[in-house]
């Protein structure tokens, strides 16, 4: 089966690796730099099941990057395939992947097409894109130094966001009163102005 010679040719490809000393082991996993100790770790994998999913690969990573474009930096549906609103209804285009991709014409009532838009909106804490790993924000301060160290690299010297943003363009963040610079300190949309503004003061009667 495809599982079986998969496991196997990966843990060959891992044995011979060690004995190459490609492998690198530090912090909790120094013990497995000892052969005794990494045959010990390695064996238990040949009585395991893997799971291989195997699928044709991508086109390239241009590819790539427009496959998850269309999922993490796009509305539920463009402007483009909206076709019209009239009596209530709204219409749209869409491809019916099961007659062949063909472009098909979906008419829905108003409600409806608003609780199907409402779906793709995330709930209150749930964020689009989240990182894990070494750039998962807990860890990422002290993961990713170590891991540009183990790589040889040395880490990018860090620019304060506000400086740069006064030094790039001096002519927008300067204060109109008295010509000094100025700089950003926090952004607030259009709801949190509203929020934070002042009272309005009623005229004096």
């Amino acid at each position: 089966m495809l599982r079986e010679v998969f496991r196997g040719k990966f843990t060959d490809a891992l044995k011979q690796a060690f004995q190459n000393g490609q492998l690198h082991f530090s912090a909790d996993l120094k013990l497995l730099a000892e052969p005794k100790t990494f045959a010990a770790w390695l064996r238990p994998l040949y009585r395991q099941d893997w799971v291989v999913y195997l699928k044709r690969p991508f086109g390239g990573p241009q590819y790539v990057l427009r496959y998850l474009g269309r999922y993490t930096h796009r509305v539920a549906i463009s402007n483009h395939r909206l076709v019209s609103f009239a009596d209530g209804q709204v219409t749209f285009r869409y491809r019916d992947s099961a007659d062949h991709n063909k472009q098909k014409l979906q008419p829905l009532s108003l409600n409806e097409f608003l609780c199907r838009f409402l779906l793709h909106i995330l709930p209150q804490g749930f964020v689009r894109i989240r990182h894990f790993g070494f750039l998962a924000n807990r860890r990422r301060k002290t993961l990713l130094p170590l891991c540009l160290l183990l790589l040889g690299s040395t880490p990018q010297p860090q620019v304060e966001q506000h400086t740069s943003s006064t030094e790039d363009t001096p002519d927008l963040y300067r204060c109109p009163n008295c010509g000094g610079p100025m700089k950003i300190i926090e952004r607030l949309t259009a709801a949190e102005i509203q929020l934070r503004s002042p009272p309005v003061i009623s005229a004096a009667a």
